[in-house]
């Protein structure tokens, strides 16, 4: 177990020699904060776009399409994934770019997106339409809630369920809240994705396999790791609580990749925070998350919350576990309580 310490995590400093480049931008982008995000669309636009396209090109063949194949694949997945996919979580919430350049908004979802897998408009809509409003409680037809949450047998069905009905749920659930809009939205950018996708497939297959197929089923992968990992503890008798349903990650090298993503509780309790208040939010608010024995965790973050529980390691967890309220419990008594946290929650009758 640790106590609270310093808090290490990204928050905003304004430059004090903002280079050209950087005045230049801030006149499209509507927040200064996140000058991070165009930064960050200029690398993919000037790697990702280009490495994409070439392995259509038919003049690359052979050892030299599996270089560039190599490199997309490696790029993609070990050095911009998290933070791509949590850039586009943080502009579902607030915009990147001002209203009078508007356009520029559909660039990230339409455009970059697709390349790692994120159909346009399904991110939006689930995580906006559906999951903020349900809170990981039943209506929430991602929720974690009536699963065993450190079994790979109910991980498994979870993922399983989502790749296989999840847009269908989704749609669903739209329906039967009235939300047209949203629904309309979601199939326009399923069905484009789909029809882009077969279009291309036969014009190059191994070239659509790799920059469109294999992203979209490891991005799928890896969001509903993450949510479950987000919503591993959660209270049985206050599930609905966004303090004792969701966890938080401090003082990790991962809150500064993906824009203090490990602040989950800060952010079902406040959606429209930005990402480099929530340090300060977490402060802020340290008695009502003591009050409510939210669990928080120093120096992890969700992937290794996700491998302990399927290892059933709750030592290890135990280890990283922040004591805001109780420093004197032991080891045991903190496993006891991340027990009772992961366990299934029956379904009530309707």
């Amino acid at each position: 177990m640790k106590l609270l310490t310093d808090l290490t995590d990204p928050t905003y400093h304004q430059p004090t020699a903002p280079s050209r480049l950087h005045c230049w931008l801030s006149h499209y982008v509507q927040d200064e904060r996140d000058m991070p995000f165009a930064y960050l669309l200029l690398q993919l636009s000037g790697t990702m776009l280009p490495l994409a396209i070439l392995l259509f090109v038919p003049v690359l063949r052979g050892p030299a399409w599996w270089v560039v194949a190599s490199l997309y694949l490696g790029l993609g997945n070990l050095r911009f994934k998290g933070p791509f996919g949590l850039m586009l979580h943080c502009t579902s919430h607030r915009v990147l770019f001002q209203k009078k350049h508007g356009w520029l908004n559909h660039y990230l979802p339409w455009v970059i997106g697709p390349l790692f897998g994120q159909t346009p408009e399904s991110y939006f809509t689930h995580h906006m339409g559906m999951h903020h409003p349900e809170n990981n409680m039943p209506d929430d037809e991602s929720s974690t809630m009536f699963y065993q949450r450190d079994s790979w047998v109910d991980f498994l069905h979870y993922l399983g369920d989502f790749l296989v009905l999840g847009v269908a749920r989704l749609v669903g659930y739209f329906t039967r809240r009235q939300k047209t809009t949203l629904r309309r939205r979601l199939l326009r950018g399923e069905l484009t994705y789909l029809g882009t996708t077969l279009a291309l497939g036969w014009v190059n297959l191994p070239a659509t396999l790799v920059v469109f197929v294999a992203p979209l089923v490891l991005s799928r992968v890896v969001m509903m790791l993450g949510n479950w990992a987000q919503h591993a503890f959660i209270a049985p008798a206050s599930p609905e609580n966004c303090y004792t349903n969701s966890v938080t990650c401090i003082n990790t090298s991962y809150n500064h990749k993906c824009w203090n993503d490990g602040y989950h509780i800060s952010h079902h309790l406040k959606p429209a925070l930005h990402w480099t208040d929530h340090p300060a939010h977490f402060r802020q608010n340290l008695a009502q998350y003591a009050r409510h024995e939210a669990i928080v965790f120093e120096g992890i973050h969700f992937l290794h919350i996700f491998c302990y529980l399927m290892a059933r390691r709750y030592d290890l967890l135990a280890r990283h576990f922040v004591e805001l309220a109780h420093p004197q419990r032991t080891e045991g008594e903190v496993i006891a309580l991340l027990r009772t946290r992961t366990q299934r929650l029956p379904r009530l009758a309707a």
